[in-house]
């Protein structure tokens, strides 16, 4: 079987090992670029674009261009959604 071009929010939230949510946040926030399909709620995402999606974080954390991590908790600071 061929390798999916599309996948689920729930799909992308197991990849990036996050909520349904945060990826829903990252789509409706034009982040993460998907496409809405049919009747509402069936959004999908290029594997070619969660590719991209990724690589971009990683170039904004090499650039330091992401919040510091709390070393206590190893989460984001308090008011940043989806870190």
């Amino acid at each position: 079987m061929p390798t999916p071009r599309f996948l689920t929010l729930a799909d992308v939230a197991e990849i990036l090992n996050v909520s349904w949510r945060q990826v829903y946040a990252l789509v409706r926030r034009k982040e993460l670029v998907a496409i809405q399909i049919g009747g509402r709620g069936q959004w999908r995402v290029e594997v070619d674009e969660l590719e991209r999606f990724i690589q971009q974080r990683y170039a904004e954390a090499r650039a330091g261009d992401v919040p510091e991590l709390d070393p206590e908790t190893d989460a984001s600071p308090a008011g940043v959604e989806g870190a």
